[in-house]
């Protein structure tokens, strides 16, 4: 669904505007002689050293036609996620879902939605996966169900079902509820009235994704039971999709005016949260060796460290938002504040816990449109740096399926054209309220969601070698610059520096668990900073600049052989060193 969930990123976008067929024979023999092959060596703390892949599936490979990735279709392409060096796929929610928002508003947990498939192609998906080493962690969506699911259907019918302590309601004859802001409703509330019961019903989400009740132990226990149905199927972890939301304070206070501006301070960390957590940890987590992150972790470090500080029992990683909502204000994305809040970050995470590292998601948009410069001269060299910076800081570093090729984004120019709940609501909740619709669409082509979700371009083909119907959403109209095929024979195209550096960071342990030091702080333009583990150090030096920029080595640091990375085919040894536009350099250091 969202990076906590709708991210800051959308939520600036309203309110800025209020005011292929072809299937591998060597990958299919691999996938049927897999023979119960359902796990993986996975040594204690695996998910540290690990590379993330994230695949959304219904952008991802159609394999029958029908416009929609599916789960053989990412099985086709098995051998394409080795040769990219991940040690671990992120697959979006692939449940039974009416699709509301894209298969994040689940109506059977333990079911595979049929537009990608069936359970048995979901089997051969983790067998082909971990034959070649490569670990599947999948999304747990339990803040909230879709409303076609079977517990809410029973909720709904008559008021002492019991199933009705599975969700959050309030009797009409109370009078109205309590105010409580949406992110997708189109009238931004979150109390929907439901004439069966004469009640109203919860959904921080769409209207059709009512928020589950974690205050009733039996909704808990049915979790924990569902989580235990995909882990002794194998899988290697969850991303608790907007778990922070998940813990309601249940007497429904009245909040101060203006709250929904603050969304992650009033609805985030509610009463019994980390209890929850910490008996999810108590009794599945901590049964399996597998990987948790938090997806959305609190208002900024203190809060994140509390789901994941060891002791707590919780879980691994924390996946915060502060960097990806950069660049929304008038300013627009500035590197000095860019770089003080990463150092923020890992000074705070220095000692224990643990963070991810990522600059694009379904969620947001492309990152070489957002954070790099995407026109022809610099989309190379700004995706390959940003690549560069996800693989090289202290973190589990996440990739989202396309940014390995530099894919940009689409910018529709119709709202016809859109798919997302979000951005359909938003303008026409703009359009209810008499307000500026062409603005709504002009920032919606920098941060709108489908910008991140446009089908992956595999090659010149027709549909870019997706699918051979009508794709769900437009493809880019430059997948014929841009894709896998082309890039996979040019040796300095972004898809083959992303394999160097996926190797360089696999090659170079001080480039995982090294200590980070941020160098020449107030330098606009230029990111440096080393990674030092024992005797083993490392210089990243980033120009985040379509302009070429000299910078000088600080004193004391003495370069040491060639470069372990460079986005570009030369390198000069010197005190001073010349910097392309979007030049990026890991260098070894005495």
């Amino acid at each position: 669904m969202t990076n906590a969930r709708f991210t800051l990123a959308l939520l600036a976008l309203w309110g800025l505007v209020a005011a292929c067929n072809q299937t591998s024979t060597k990958t299919e023999t691999a996938v049927s002689a897999a023979a119960d092959s359902t796990t993986v060596a996975k040594k204690p703390g695996w998910w540290k050293e690990t590379v993330v892949y994230q695949i959304y599936p219904r952008s991802f490979r159609d394999s029958n036609g029908d416009g929609v990735g599916d789960l053989r279709g990412i099985i086709a392409k098995l051998d394409y996620l080795q040769d990219l060096g991940v040690g671990t796929v992120w697959l979006n929610p692939i449940y039974a879902s009416p699709n509301d928002d894209n298969g994040y508003d689940i109506s059977d947990y333990r079911r595979i939605m049929p537009e990608f498939g069936t359970m048995q192609d979901f089997d051969a998906l983790l067998n082909g996966l971990h034959q070649r080493n490569i670990k599947l962690v999948m999304d747990l969506v339990v803040n909230h169900s879709s409303d076609e699911h079977e517990w809410f259907k029973q909720a709904r019918s008559y008021r002492t079902n019991p199933y009705r302590d599975y969700y959050h309601w309030w009797p009409a004859e109370k009078g109205k509820p309590t105010p409580r802001w949406s992110f997708f409703d189109v009238n931004s509330d979150a109390w929907k009235y439901d004439s069966l019961t004469n009640s109203y019903y919860l959904h921080y989400f769409s209207r059709k994704q009512p928020d589950l009740n974690w205050e009733n132990p039996k909704l808990r226990q049915e979790v924990y039971k569902m989580m235990r149905f995909w882990l002794d199927k194998g899988i290697d972890g969850f991303r608790l999709d907007a778990f922070q939301f998940a813990a309601k304070d249940t007497t429904f206070p009245v909040l101060p005016a203006g709250y929904e501006k603050n969304i992650i301070k009033y609805y985030g960390h509610g009463p019994h949260l980390h209890d929850y957590l910490q008996e999810m940890n108590r009794e599945v987590l901590s049964k399996y060796n597998v990987m948790t992150v938090a997806e959305g972790a609190g208002s900024g470090p203190a809060d994140a460290m509390l789901f994941v500080d060891p002791a707590r029992k919780e879980l691994n990683m924390a996946y915060h938002f502060e960097g990806v909502d950069l660049g929304l204000g008038p300013k627009g994305f500035q590197l000095a504040e860019f770089k003080r809040l990463y150092t923020r970050w890992d000074s705070a995470f220095a000692q224990k816990g643990w963070l991810s590292i990522f600059l694009g998601n379904h969620d947001q948009p492309r990152m070489v449109s957002k954070f790099g410069d995407d026109r022809p001269a610099f989309r190379a060299p700004s995706a390959k740096l940003l690549n560069t910076f996800i693989l090289t800081m202290r973190g589990t570093p996440y990739c989202y399926n396309g940014d390995e090729l530099g894919m940009s984004n689409i910018r529709f120019d119709k709202i016809e054209d859109y798919r997302d709940v979000a951005t359909r609501n938003g303008y026409q909740q703009v359009k209810n309220q008499g307000g500026n619709l062409s603005a709504f669409l002009a920032t919606a082509k920098r941060f709108a969601r489908d910008n991140g979700r446009t089908p992956f371009q595999w090659d010149t083909t027709r549909n870019a070698g997706f699918t051979t119907g009508t794709p769900w959403l437009k493809i880019n109209p430059n997948y014929r610059d841009v894709n896998a095929a082309a890039q996979d024979q040019d040796p300095n195209s972004v898809l083959n520096h992303f394999r160097r550096a996926t190797a360089v960071r696999q090659e170079h342990p001080v480039l995982v668990h090294g200590r980070y030091q941020l160098l020449d702080a107030a330098n606009p333009h230029i990111y440096a900073y080393t990674r030092t583990e024992g005797q083993n150090k490392a210089l990243v030096v980033l120009n985040f600049s379509s302009e070429p920029r000299s910078w000088l080595l600080p004193a004391g640091l003495q370069l040491s052989g060639a470069p372990w990375l460079n986005n570009y085919p030369t390198f000069t040894p010197a005190a001073t060193l010349a910097l392309e536009p979007w030049q990026a350099l890991v260098l070894p250091l005495r």
